[in-house]
């Protein structure tokens, strides 16, 4: 099977390693990748993936058996629909699918006609507007772009006022015609839930904890995630099917009905209440850094059940991976001045890419990175990498994650030092 995966991040780093070790993948290129991905797989450098034409014309003449989207914004740029158009097995929803996430007004919507347990909500696109709504609350209310906001545009405001300077951001570097949600804040521990979704069939995947403020203890800023464990020890196999038959399987035959069915993997945020799991958000695509830590422990053919998927083969997708008993700890290494201004160019070193020969215990993927003309590597963005640890229990992951992070050195690099701690300790 040739395969082709878009996105440059540590989640298609993730995503070429992972399919690169299946025996039924020959040739695996990568579009555009980074300075680690030639570790796994070939570099397109020059495919624009927000070209849904571009890339519907390269993967014809190419001929690949599969093209994998990793990131949101070619789903949201409709470049799935123009490879389905090209009669290319694609894995990732089209635009109309993908709006589950690209906006959250949109997948409020659905929630409440599906019958999904979500909090409540109320969306403006003018400033004055929403600050005279917040006073209908006691709690200051979650704020959410509706828009890609590559997993920043959320804010959880500590009080009306900082609520209040949230909604003016927000809406003062939004895109024309942009529209924020004013969401109900919920409290509990939330958990993100992956499932593959083609039509109306759904196949659970798993579970992971990820942690999006930038610092230890959770403060600081949201980030696009800053670290993340597999499996949770109180969300198991058991609660991640409750969750498939309560959300995943009725927002999947609400789509379809629609005329907008969902094909690929969806990503569930939940939000544990005492009144039983409720839907944040949804993504279209496998969370970053999730994904770092989930793919690793699927067992199987991953590349059979994602091309199960693309062309609605329920047959191919049952039992073509399972999650296997392990646990897995990845811990985001990110640029100095993250999330805000990032600072490129510094060396990065201790973290050699991992290769498709690496089964661990310590995975390295790249994310922002490039590589110099003398072979070392440099930050060219925000996140750098994730460093994975493998053990047979999160302790032991744990152990050998922070092993790894400890051997690399980035000037001004930053991580957190608390991944998975709340649920090793003692």
């Amino acid at each position: 099977m040739d395969v082709l995966i878009l996105g440059s991040g540590a989640r298609e780093h993730a995503l070429a390693w992972r399919l690169g070790r299946d025996d039924g993948v020959g040739r695996l290129r990568i579009a555009p990748g980074n300075g680690g991905t030639p570790a796994v797989a070939e570099t397109v450098p020059d495919l624009d993936i927000l070209d849904p034409a571009e890339v519907a014309g390269h993967a014809t003449r190419e001929r690949y058996d599969l093209v994998v989207i990793g990131p949101e914004a070619p789903l949201a740029a409709g470049v799935a629909d123009a490879l389905r158009g090209a009669s290319v097995p694609t894995f990732g929803p089209g635009r109309a699918a993908a709006r589950l996430e690209s906006s959250k007004a949109f997948a409020k919507e659905q929630l409440r006609r599906a019958g999904v347990p979500t909090g409540g909500s109320a969306v403006f696109d003018d400033p004055e507007a929403a600050v005279a709504h917040l006073g209908q609350s006691a709690e200051p209310p979650v704020v959410k772009a509706d828009w890609l906001a590559a997993g920043k545009g959320v804010v959880v405001p500590d009080s009306h006022a900082a609520a209040e300077d949230a909604i003016r951001e927000l809406l003062r570097d939004a895109p024309p015609g942009a529209r924020i949600l004013l969401e109900e804040r919920l409290t509990g521990r939330e958990v993100s839930v992956f499932a593959l979704v083609s039509d109306e069939s759904v196949i659970p995947l798993g579970a992971a904890c990820d942690y999006k403020r930038l610092l230890d203890d959770d403060e600081g800023p949201n980030t696009g995630g800053m670290g993340a464990y597999s499996p949770v020890p109180w969300f198991g196999a058991a609660e991640v099917e409750d969750a498939v038959a309560a959300i995943f399987e009725p927002i999947a035959w609400r789509m379809a009905r629609d005329g907008a069915p969902y094909r690929g993997v969806l990503y569930a945020g939940l939000m544990l209440t005492e009144a039983g799991p409720m839907v944040l958000e949804f993504n279209a695509r496998f969370g970053d850094p999730e994904a770092q830590v989930l793919l690793p422990l699927l067992d199987g053919e991953l590349s059979q059940a994602l091309l199960g998927v693309a062309t609605g083969d329920r047959s191919a997708m049952d039992g073509a991976v399972s999650l296997g008993n392990r646990a897995a700890v990845g811990v985001v290494i990110a640029a100095e001045g993250y999330p805000a201004n990032p600072i490129s160019g510094g060396e990065f070193t201790g973290a050699e890419p991992s290769s498709t020969d690496d089964g661990g215990p310590l995975l390295r993927f790249h994310a922002g990175t490039r590589r110099a003309p003398d072979g070392t590597y440099q930050a060219a963005g925000g996140r750098v990498a994730t460093i994975v640890g493998i053990g047979d229990d999160l302790a032991s992951a744990r152990a050998e994650a922070y092993r790894g992070v400890d051997h690399c050195t980035l000037e001004g690099g930053l991580h957190r030092s608390d991944i998975a701690a709340r649920e090793t300790a003692g």
